[in-house]
């Protein structure tokens, strides 16, 4: 029989709560975390960069196009539109979300890069989201509203003199069946 002595008690005990600390330190931090990764840009090289201008063109703008109705290619057709407007052609996609009518989705309001492409859309709703990422989103549906102004000005005065552009180039052209 192994007889505990109270020196052996104590230090197994002061072992048992180093662990419990370590282990509450470690689930702390992946919460911490996984919090961060959840709510933070998919893509660190997602972010945007102030840059200081008078005036923005199609060229400068970075856009993703998503199909949120049930006509095959739609987002590919509208993203073609707007390549041959000027526009950079970040990505085509499909979505499960629902939307009623063309949605434009940028960072706010005032954002000039959602504003000029807005400009192609009349009558397209426009929502904003906060996003730090310059990047504009178009969203179709099968019912396209008043369609695409191919005879919008393809450049827009910038009357704070300077927007945020996206750093990260974009990772593939308008193709494919979105």
């Amino acid at each position: 029989v192994h007889v505990v002595s109270a020196k052996e008690k104590v230090l197994r005990t002061m072992q048992a709560e180093g662990l419990l600390v370590v282990l509450v330190v470690f689930v702390a931090f992946a919460g911490w975390w996984g919090v961060r990764m959840a709510t933070g840009p998919l893509d660190p090289a997602s972010a945007c960069e102030t840059t200081a201008l008078t005036s923005l063109s199609t060229g400068q703008v970075q856009v993703r196009v998503y199909n949120a109705g049930t006509v095959k290619g739609q987002a590919t057709t509208v993203a073609n539109q707007l390549k041959g407007a000027g526009f950079v052609i970040h990505s085509t996609s499909n979505t499960d979300d629902d939307y009623k009518g063309t949605t434009i989705v940028g960072a706010s309001g005032d954002d000039p890069q959602m504003q000029l492409v807005a400009s192609f859309f009349p009558g397209a709703t426009v929502t904003t989201d906060h996003r730090q990422n310059g990047l504009v989103d178009v969203v179709v549906t099968d019912d396209l509203g008043q369609g695409f102004k191919a005879d919008a000005a393809t450049s827009i005065d910038v009357p704070s003199g300077h927007a945020c552009l996206p750093v990260a180039q974009p990772s593939h052209s308008a193709t494919g069946g979105a």
